[in-house]
């Protein structure tokens, strides 16, 4: 005989899954990203819901109830997973990883905070993600929420959480959340872009440029520019050196740029389809993901009916 906790269980999975029967969508897949690979995954769990609650503006408990400014109930089914740092990696290592995804996809940035300016972390453990191993300190966390849509017309919501614990340790929640056909959220309104990226590529050197990338950003920007008829832009930036002229800063930028092109020429993506812009110092926003010496890489596709050569 079945005891009452087991027999309470097979009946909420029953519920679980004849509710999602009724969903008049279903998702092709249940995550878009790829994982962060110096993570360990520690924890995952399937979201479905009609009415999944996301939050858009930092959160605070007043009693026991949970209150924010700005949240949305929409109609969802994905997952979230757990993953701990590996020693020596930091969340903002992840957090970087993840961005540069988002921003390739030319996901919009729905909301973000960070610190203590996002509340507590507590509240965000337990009462928003119900995971009590996020209980970290309120001074180094963030969240973010991006929308994007897909190749495939399907729009995706992310939700990502950092924390550090009290012990040091770093942990990362992620949500990716596929949105029913007939929501509705500002910010994420199905209609495709014509403009995909930037990928992000960090550089260093003078006459001889060195390129922080690998296999997975290659394979991005490989998807990114699939459309023959693409043009793929790559846009120089550099730092402006202690003693130098703005125009040998925007020269350094010039020959990282050339040089990026040369090898997107000769991994198959052909030079005839590059548009080369040295920008130098000239655009001052630099952040943890966005180094003052990059190159970003950004794809636009021809408009339909019509081509870029027009």
């Amino acid at each position: 005989m079945l005891s009452g906790s087991v027999r309470f269980s097979i009946a909420r999975w029953f519920a679980l899954g004849l509710l999602l029967s009724l969903l008049p969508w279903a998702p092709a897949q249940a995550r878009v990203l790829m994982d962060f690979p110096q993570a360990e995954l520690e924890g995952e769990r399937t979201l479905a819901s009609p009415s999944y609650r996301v939050m858009l503006s930092p959160i605070r408990e007043v009693g026991s109830e949970l209150r924010a400014e700005r949240s949305e109930r929409l109609a969802v089914k994905g997952t979230g997973r757990l993953f701990r740092m590996e020693p020596g990696v930091t969340r903002q290592d992840a957090r970087r990883w993840y961005m540069e995804q988002l921003q390739t996809r030319n996901a919009s940035i729905l909301f973000q905070c960070g610190g203590r300016e996002c509340g507590r972390s507590n509240v965000w453990a337990n009462q928003v993600f119900d995971q009590a191993t996020l209980y970290g300190r309120d001074a180094q966390q963030d969240y973010l929420v991006a929308g994007f849509e897909d190749n495939g017309g399907q729009r995706w919501l992310v939700v990502l959480y950092t924390v550090t614990r009290g012990n040091e340790r770093e942990y990362l929640w992620l949500e990716q959340l596929q949105l029913a056909d007939d929501v509705v959220l500002p910010g994420v309104d199905g209609k495709g872009s014509r403009l995909a990226g930037p990928v992000i590529v960090p550089w260093e050197g003078g006459i001889s440029i060195r390129f922080d990338w690998g296999g997975e950003t290659r394979r991005v920007l490989d998807d990114m520019a699939s459309d023959p008829d693409s043009r793929i832009v790559i846009a120089g930036f550099s730092n402006l050196e202690e003693g130098e002229t703005i125009q040998e800063a925007v020269d350094r930028a010039e020959r990282a740029a050339n040089t990026m092109s040369d090898l997107l020429d000769r991994s198959g993506l052909s030079s005839s389809r590059h548009l080369i812009h040295a920008v130098g110092p000239l655009v001052r926003f630099a952040t943890p993901e966005r180094p003052e010496n990059r190159i970003e890489i950004l794809v636009i596709t021809p408009p339909e009916g019509g081509s870029l050569n027009e």
